[in-house]
């Protein structure tokens, strides 16, 4: 991880931009300013995220990254989302969800478990509810939240302490 008194010129800038947008930069983002590239791409999640609000709600948008996450056993990932759930008054052990957040939730999943093909009827399902900009706009998202689970995952990447709290027990 690149430590604010180790980060030089783009790196440094970069997490600087990080603490003063969001008030902290998580390990996932100071491992990323090893290139940053890598940082400036994966950032993308963020506008991304937006996309997929757009078109179903903040909730729905936190339960398909929290099922693409731990369906990949992310634990930072997984554990973000938990925050968030539960910040919002959610449990995310016994969530009750509408047949789009299930939908998007079973989507989120077959993205992880089934990514060269997903099932006829899963993807029939994801017709009748979106157009085809949107199904590309979530299968875009579900790819870059991947990517960052993929990051946490094979970097090894430290939990970060404001998240140990909201870990699954």
């Amino acid at each position: 991880m690149i430590e604010k008194e180790d980060a030089k010129g783009e790196a440094l800038s970069c997490y600087e931009g990080q603490v003063k947008k969001y008030g902290r930069i998580t390990n996932m983002k100071k491992t990323l300013l090893n290139d940053t590239d890598s940082f400036k791409l994966l950032m993308e999640w963020y506008p991304m995220r937006d996309k997929v609000a757009a078109i179903v709600g903040g909730f729905a948008t936190d339960i398909f990254a929290h099922a693409i996450s731990t369906a990949n056993e992310c634990l930072i990932c997984s554990t973000f989302f938990r925050r968030l759930l539960k910040d919002n008054g959610r449990d995310p052990d016994n969530l009750v969800l509408t047949q789009v957040e299930q939908l998007l939730a079973d989507f989120g999943l077959a993205c992880v478990v089934q990514p060269v093909k997903v099932s006829d009827e899963l993807f029939a399902r994801m017709k009748k509810v979106f157009n085809d900009q949107e199904i590309v706009i979530l299968t875009s998202f579900a790819g870059i939240m991947i990517a960052t689970n993929l990051i946490n995952n094979a970097l090894e990447v430290p939990i970060d302490d404001y998240l140990t709290p909201y870990t699954k027990r």
